[in-house]
């Protein structure tokens, strides 16, 4: 038997080192809308996700109840604890969302993905140093995020999410609004993140044939419920659906 999800928002995984996200007869919902039910999921360390579905399906109510914006209406929903205590979930959304009246530097908003974190000053400093010119946004840390190009708002946005260093990673939508090229250039980015860290990444994206080349497992939403496994397998049961 479940237990009520509010009571085990963050149960004790620690024994089971490899498993980082894990949903067992999750329930998702709005007032009285309950948009997805009955989930079962478990995420493995290292595992690269795309999260498809059509708009509405439940991929961005997902995120929210991942993220503690949204409380579960029954069931489990679960990261591993040292995840949690670790301040270790970044988050990557669609666009930036700035105050039209107040002026952001590339350096202040990235600054502010390290909110809550308790670090010192120049470990603050050590990660601006490290992730910048890892994104390709040196010399770019004093210019407003508003006159930058699409490619570097969302390389902002990533380097905002990566100075927490991160190990699981949420993407929703990252490339929707961007050219061929600089969705190739933030793509080999997770690559090569993915790759080198073991980092745990969930992507939210329509793309079915870009998510069948760069991901290994995939959750599909549809008709309020959650079709998860590896990649060729889920998109093979639901071959010919349209996103």
């Amino acid at each position: 038997m479940s237990l009520p999800a509010r009571a085990v928002i963050h149960p004790d995984l620690s024994t089971s080192k490899q498993v980082v996200l894990i949903a067992r007869g999750l329930a998702l919902g709005y007032s009285d809308k309950t948009v997805l039910s009955k989930v079962e999921l478990t995420i493995h360390e290292g595992e690269y996700w795309a999260l498809l579905g059509r708009n509405g399906s439940g991929k961005s109510t997902f995120i929210s109840a991942l993220i503690g914006d949204l409380t579960p209406r029954a069931g489990i929903l679960g990261l591993n604890r040292d995840l949690v205590l670790a301040d270790g979930v970044g988050v990557v959304p669609q666009r930036v969302e700035l105050t039209p009246s107040l002026p952001t530097t590339v350096r202040e908003f990235v600054d502010l993905g390290m909110v809550g974190c308790a670090i010192s000053r120049s470990e603050r400093h050590q990660r601006m140093a490290h992730w910048l010119p890892r994104l390709e946004l040196s010399g770019l840390e004093k210019h407003d995020i508003r006159a930058l190009s699409g490619g570097q708002r969302q390389r902002t946005l990533l380097a905002r999410a990566l100075v927490r260093q991160p190990t699981l990673l949420l993407l929703d939508e990252p490339t929707a609004a961007l050219d061929t090229a600089s969705e190739s250039a933030f793509l080999r980015i997770i690559a090569s993140l993915h790759r080198e860290q073991r980092m745990t990444v969930l992507f939210v994206t329509h793309d079915t044939a870009m998510a069948r080349h760069e991901m290994t497992h995939a959750a599909w939403f549809v008709d309020g419920h959650v079709d998860a496994g590896l990649m060729s397998e889920v998109i093979d049961r639901h071959d010919g659906l349209t996103l």
